[in-house]
């Protein structure tokens, strides 16, 4: 784990073959269970659905807990769109002097932060002395259960 809490490798997405399952078309009822009869299966290519510009996508696995309690845990798999502009309050993977490290962007007028969402670890502050590219704005958490 680096000095920032978390530590990313990056994946290039893979289209060769689509990545098409079965979907329940009206959704899964997380209140009372519906009749068995209303369940109807469609195909849902998850390619299509969380990648929006496949040039620019990119999938990285979390390791850290810095970004916790934003849903970003340990082991997670990233969705990251390189096209993207960066944005006050977006979650950003973001290379600071040397290392990446992925937080939530925030612009105020003490000047950009990049914020962990985790009470144990401490705001960035970048200065004019820092090196900072936002290589990309997560778009999508997928999760272990």
């Amino acid at each position: 784990m680096d000095k920032k809490g978390n530590k990313l490798h990056f994946i290039k997405a893979d289209f060769e073959l689509p990545l098409e399952l079965d979907m329940a078309e009206g959704g899964i009822a997380a209140g009372f269970p519906s009749p068995a009869e209303d369940f109807k299966e469609t195909r849902i290519d998850l390619n299509k659905e969380l990648i929006k510009n496949k040039e620019a996508t990119f999938y990285a696995r979390v390791s850290g807990q810095s970004m916790e309690d934003a849903g970003l845990d340990d082991g997670d798999l990233l969705v990251i769109d390189k096209s993207l502009e960066p944005e006050n309050g977006k979650i950003a993977v973001c290379f600071i002097d040397g290392e990446f490290t992925v937080k939530r962007l925030k612009v105020d007028k003490k000047g950009l932060f990049l914020m962990p969402e985790n009470k144990k670890y401490n705001p960035i502050k970048v200065s004019e002395e820092n090196k900072l590219i936002v290589w990309g704005i997560v778009t999508y958490v997928i999760k272990k259960m």
